[in-house]
């Protein structure tokens, strides 16, 4: 027995695992982004957010990495994989129990003649079992058990870099529609005192119904704005403090969108992107673990072999338990394998290599769909800067345009329509102008979502421990 166990080590330390080996599978990465920005500058691998010079967005985001709950149930998806791949590798090692029993019976005297009846037995067990994991069945379930912890990792992260980004992004918009109040808001206390002028002078027969009709006009189109933009807020408030880990309530306000800083466009190559995005990460250790249970699959083809022993004690008197004639031991070798399973095994060889095709595809495929992700928020953020600009010129249009209306109307040289086809233009051209620069400020908040970046190690030393959970308070 001991020659079987010497030299089933020795196959144990020099056999190799079947199935295949990983190996990275080559990618076709563009050589550059179609839309880099020329002034980009290396500042992916910061805490990009802090470039808004925003505090209250700041605190924000440090107070939904600590208390998010999407965070907190990742982290423990994280913990179950860890688990499992404890309970994978245990098997890689004797496996050792004990028991101990007492027994008090009493047999047919009929049949068998006892000198005691009936009859106390007592007896204690110390065991042990280990499968000689020759063929590598173990080390495969184990390689699969650590790739899917390594994949549950990079889905952590994952919902880091979307966490950030959508409490910054929701931050940004909220900013937005809070500068789309104020301008409907002061639009409208114009449009009133105008309402309350035309009002005063038809009665006095210095202007006609019609006029007090156009002005009143203006008044409840800048009023029919005001509930749809007030609606948002609260949403976005709403979606904020659950980002937060927090029940629904206001949200404390920074920096208005126009005194923000604009951060500049984080440089990179396509390489970059393998390396820096979560999802990418988590596609090739799901890929790593779809090939190592091809070789847990192929295992089942060869025997199992296992060795199982036990040493201890029986007595019919307790107080002999423990003394030498009472030692008891066994130990044996055991040899198990397939001869005919009806196909079963050959179908979990060929299901298993069927999932690593799919899960080979989905890699690649990850791939490129980060490439566009980058490439569209690149190309986003370069169009919105145009708009923007663009808009911002209508504006100072617009504006100029109803200033020399007015002046005209006051000097009797034009009809108050004139008036009114100019102001139609300038206040939505100004909701439409804050709706450009929110907009702008997402675009940037897409491109360092897209790229990944070390800022995450970053972020993550921001989370609290597993388990703790969300603080319901309000704001000050």
């Amino acid at each position: 027995m001991r020659k079987l166990i010497a030299v089933a080590l020795v196959a144990l330390l020099g056999g190799c695992a079947v199935g295949p080996n990983y190996k990275r599978p080559e990618t076709n990465a563009p050589a550059a982004f179609q839309y880099q920005e020329s002034d980009a500058l290396d500042t992916a691998n910061t805490l990009w957010w802090k470039q808004f010079q925003d505090p209250v967005l700041d605190e924000m985001i440090a107070d939904a990495l600590a208390h998010n709950l999407n965070v907190q149930i990742a982290a423990a998806n994280v913990e179950q994989a860890a688990a499992v791949l404890t309970q994978e590798r245990s098997q890689l090692y004797p496996q050792v129990g004990y028991s101990g029993s007492g027994t008090k019976q009493r047999a047919s005297e009929s049949e068998t003649k006892l000198p005691k009846n009936p009859y106390t037995t007592y007896q204690t067990v110390a065991s042990a079992s280990w499968e000689i994991d020759l063929w590598g069945r173990i080390r495969r379930l184990s390689e699969a058990a650590r790739a899917n912890l390594m994949s549950t990792e990079e889905a952590r992260r994952g919902v880091i870099l979307s966490l950030v980004a959508s409490v910054a992004g929701n931050y940004m918009q909220l900013r937005g529609l809070d500068e789309q109040l104020v301008i409907a808001k002061r639009t409208l206390a114009t449009y009133e005192e105008s309402v309350k002028l035309f009002e005063l002078q038809f009665q006095y027969g210095q202007v006609s119904q019609m006029t007090v009709e156009q002005a009143r006009s203006q008044y409840e189109t800048a009023a029919v704005a005001i509930p749809g933009i007030e609606s948002q807020i609260a949403q976005l408030e709403n979606a904020l403090s659950v980002l937060r880990g927090r029940n629904p309530g206001p949200i404390t306000r920074g920096r208005a969108i126009g005194e923000l800083t604009v951060p500049a466009v984080p440089s990179g190559l396509p390489s970059d992107i393998l390396v820096n995005r979560p999802d990418i990460r988590k596609a090739e250790q799901d890929l790593i673990a779809a090939n190592a249970q091809i070789g847990a699959a192929k295992a089942l083809y060869f025997p199992t072999i296992s060795l199982t022993g036990a040493f201890g004690y029986a007595s019919s008197a307790l107080n002999n338990l423990f003394k030498g004639p009472s030692k008891v031991w066994d130990y044996s070798g055991s040899i198990t394998g397939p001869i005919f399973a009806g196909g079963a095994i050959h179908g979990q060889v060929k299901q298993a290599e069927a999932f690593r095709k799919a899960t080979l595809l989905n890699y690649e495929l990850s791939i490129q769909g980060a490439f566009a992700d980058v490439d569209n928020a690149l190309v986003s953020h370069k169009k919105l800067v145009e708009q923007t600009a663009a808009q911002g010129r209508l504006v100072k249009a617009s504006s100029e345009y109803a200033r020399l209306a007015q002046l005209q109307y006051d000097g009797g040289y034009v009809p108050y329509s004139t008036v009114l086809q100019a102001q139609q233009q300038l206040f939505p051209a100004e909701l439409n102008y804050a709706q450009y620069r929110a907009t702008l400020f997402n675009s940037l908040i897409n491109i360092y979502k897209a790229v990944g970046g070390g800022w995450i190690s970053e972020a993550d030393q921001m989370t609290t421990t597993t388990g703790q959970t969300a603080e319901s308070s309000t704001e000050n």
